[in-house]
Formats: structure tokens, C-alpha cells, sequence
């Protein structure tokens, strides 16, 4: 159900919360049911408000970073959408596509729609802005996409929603960069850690620097050692900071939204605008609702 909530028609799902609250009302008829459903109303369209116009304030408060020079931690990405290695396919359609979402829906003998089935693809893929690319694992995302097709089958209704190849994306979530300019590996870790590889060969340790041949190593020939472990742990470090640096953009770790759309940044605040809107007068409306029933 949460993960549910999470996808582009939560807003919607609120709606028809709201609506079926509205009908109960009705049904009931009575001073203390209207109570009941009027204050409920009137929470979710609190929260619902909240949770749009927090998505509207990081949409428009968040600042597009660059991959290239992006910092570590929440970010918000614009670029082009691209496969890994090659496109998936939908699970229907056999569309080629970066991901996707399906329901499926079954016609019962009333003649009425209802939901069999419903899932989403979960491959990583990559958005390049001009200046690097970075791997979006889109797992736990709220999704929002302008690509939707339906069709049917028999009894059977499909439902696909896709982001495709060369779509602009839109992302907002945790920016964590692997690899050589990022790793967190100090001169001294590998200095320690050739050290232990040279001990782990003590026949050969001595053999190098064993100068007076007693079968130890005194403090000399030790400071020997440990120098020859630095030039041989600078040369290690130099070889990992070579190492090319791989972008990820993942859910981030504190709960913050993790939104990736085809949708502009534009298009998008204005759609939560709208939906602010919406459940502050449904909010106001319920209170005046409340009101007139205490009369």
C-alpha cells in the first residue's frame, strides 16, 4: 500500500479517499458521521497539501548540479536518458524502454474492471548531462512519466507507463561517487598494508633487508623497511586515484523523496502547485463542512 502511494497516482488514490468519505457522509446521514468523515477529509487533504507543497518547495529550492562536479549527498540531476549495456523491454508490450510499470486488469462478468496484476522493472540505467554520466537505480523511486499506453486483450486490459531511451530526466536523490577521486584510502592504510603483505613473507622480508645477515630486523634496517613500504604504498595510491570515477544516484539514506521524471523541473512544480491548491480547498471546505454540522 506505501508503495503504492509512492508512485505519480498517489495524489489521485488521496482524491478518491476523499471522495468515497464524501459519499459515506451521505449515505449515513447523520450529525456524528459527519463528523467522522468530514474530519477525516479534512486530515488527508492536511497532509496530502503538506506532502505536495514539500515536493513543490524541493523541485524549486533544489539546485541542478552537474555530474562532472556534483557534491556528495541530495542533488538534483537534468540530462539525457540512456541504457547501460541495452535497452529493456516492457513486460507487455516488448517495447524497448528504461523502465517501466505495468497493471494489468480483468474484466469480471459484471463487466467490471479490476486489477490482477502490477509491477515495475527495477535495471539500473544511465543519465548523461555533457559533462559525465551517472547510474540511476531507480528502486523505491517516485516515478512520474508523460509515456502511457493502454490496450486490451480479450478480457484483459494492459496498462504500461515507460521512461525511454533519450528522454530527458529529471532526478532529485543521494549523489555517491566510487572510484579513484573518491576513495576514501590514506597514504598510511597502504603503508600498513604493505607492511602486513611483507610480514605475511618474513623469508623474504629478511632477504631484502636483513643487511647484517642476524636473522632479524633491528631498528635500522626496520626505518629500511618501512621507507621502501611508503615509495611502494605512494605508488599504489597514485594507481587508485587513477582509477575512473563511477556516479550512482540512489534512494537517499534519510527518507528524502527520490523523484525521477521526464517531465521538466517547470512542468513539474506547476503539477504539485495544482495539487496544493486542490487539497487546501478541500481542506477549507471540510472545515466550513465541520462547522456547519455543529450549528
Amino acid at each position: 500500500m506505501l508503495s503504492s502511494l509512492r508512485q505519480t497516482y498517489s495524489q489521485l488514490i488521496t482524491s478518491g479517499g476523499q471522495l468515497l468519505l464524501l459519499f459515506a457522509g451521505f449515505y449515513l446521514n447523520s450529525p456524528q458521521a459527519w463528523l467522522w468523515c468530514l474530519g477525516l477529509i479534512a486530515l488527508i487533504s492536511l497532509l496530502a497539501w503538506y506532502s505536495a507543497l514539500h515536493r513543490q518547495r524541493l523541485i524549486l529550492g533544489t539546485p541542478t548540479s552537474r555530474i562532472a562536479s556534483a557534491a556528495q549527498g541530495y542533488v538534483e540531476l537534468l540530462g539525457d536518458g540512456a541504457p547501460i549495456d541495452h535497452a529493456i523491454l516492457g513486460k507487455y508490450s516488448n517495447l524497448p524502454c528504461l523502465w517501466y510499470r505495468y497493471k494489468v486488469e480483468a474484466k469480471n462478468y459484471k463487466g467490471e474492471w479490476h486489477t490482477e496484476a502490477t509491477g515495475e522493472s527495477d535495471a539500473p540505467f544511465l543519465l548523461d548531462d555533457g559533462s559525465a554520466r551517472c547510474v540511476i537505480d531507480p528502486q523505491h523511486a517516485e516515478i512520474i512519466t508523460q509515456h502511457n499506453d493502454v490496450w486490451r486483450a480479450g478480457d484483459r486490459r494492459y496498462t504500461e507507463w515507460k521512461l525511454l531511451e533519450r528522454d530527458e530526466i529529471y532526478a532529485l536523490g543521494e549523489f555517491k561517487t566510487y572510484g579513484g577521486s573518491n576513495n576514501p584510502t590514506t597514504l598510511n592504510d597502504l603503508i600498513k598494508a604493505v607492511l602486513i603483505e611483507w610480514k605475511s613473507d618474513n623469508e623474504n622480508l629478511l632477504k631484502r633487508f636483513d643487511l647484517n645477515k642476524n636473522g632479524l630486523l633491528d631498528m635500522e634496517e626496520w626505518l629500511l623497511a618501512r621507507q621502501a613500504a611508503k615509495r611502494e604504498a605512494s605508488k599504489r595510491l597514485a594507481e587508485v586515484r587513477a582509477e575512473a570515477d563511477t556516479h550512482f544516484l540512489l534512494k537517499p539514506h534519510n527518507g528524502r523523496l527520490f523523484l525521477i521524471s521526464n517531465l521538466s523541473p517547470e512542468k513539474l512544480a506547476g503539477r504539485y502547485a495544482l495539487w496544493t491548491l486542490l487539497h487546501l480547498l478541500i481542506f477549507l471546505g471540510a472545515l466550513g463542512g465541520v462547522t456547519w454540522v455543529l450549528q
